[in-house]
């Protein structure tokens, strides 16, 4: 576990990240108190098709409007 005072977090806050991101346990002090922990954050992938089979069917933009909805669209009544 490495330890360090506040001060030497700033100097050094790149060369303690890559510490803790190569599985390091790096505690930040303030004084002779340890008050944070850095650690990596998890990585989390992207999964296509999470909401698969529960949106239903969309509507079918291409198809052909009716009459009605045309009329409206178009600017009448």
């Amino acid at each position: 576990m490495r330890r360090v005072t506040i001060h030497a977090a700033k100097t050094n806050l790149s060369k303690l990240i890559e510490a803790a991101l190569n599985g390091e346990e790096v505690v930040i002090a303030k004084g002779s108190k340890a008050v944070v922990r850095i650690v990596p954050v998890a990585k989390e992938g992207f999964k296509i098709g999470l909401l698969k089979g529960e949106l239903g069917v969309g509507p079918d933009f291409l198809a052909p409007m009716d009459g009605d909805d045309l009329d409206l669209w178009e600017g009448g009544r």
